[in-house]
């Protein structure tokens, strides 16, 4: 049986970290569904907008090679996806490890089979370090 992967994220100045995380995603599932994270989600999740629009967002991630298919992630909830697209893992970064909201979605998840599997935060860059190089305010 195929596995699905599931990838969420805001993708917002795509960079290293993200193809990264996409490359790795892709290696260890047979279909990758990457949740391109709407404004609004970005915008409660991290209390700031993103800088680049949902609809380039999804549309650079769809771009993507190692992406099959990238849908919009309407819920800061990621069990409220897997509801909806019963993937088998999802891949997030390693800031999720061991916090309190990690835990929480690694135990949900695994009452319905599926597991969380954890990436290293690429520090080097990232959207918050990207934006403070341009001067943009978090």
């Amino acid at each position: 049986m195929a596995v699905v992967g599931y990838a969420p994220g805001a993708y917002d100045m795509f960079h290293i970290g993200h193809l990264n995380i996409l490359r790795r995603a892709s290696l260890e599932c047979d279909r990758l569904i990457a949740g391109v994270v709407t404004d609004d989600v970005v915008c409660k999740a991290k209390s700031k907008a993103p800088i680049v629009p949902f609809d380039e967002r999804l549309e650079i991630v769809r771009s993507v090679r190692y992406v099959h298919e990238a849908v919009p992630d309407w819920t800061v909830d990621k069990f409220e996806m897997w509801e909806c697209l019963n993937f088998d893992v999802l891949f997030k970064g390693d800031d999720w490890r061991g916090t309190e909201r990690g835990k929480r979605l690694e135990t949900r998840l695994a009452a319905v089979g599926a597991k969380v599997v954890y990436f290293p935060y690429t520090i080097h860059t990232s959207s918050t370090a990207l934006r403070k190089l341009v001067s943009i305010p978090s």
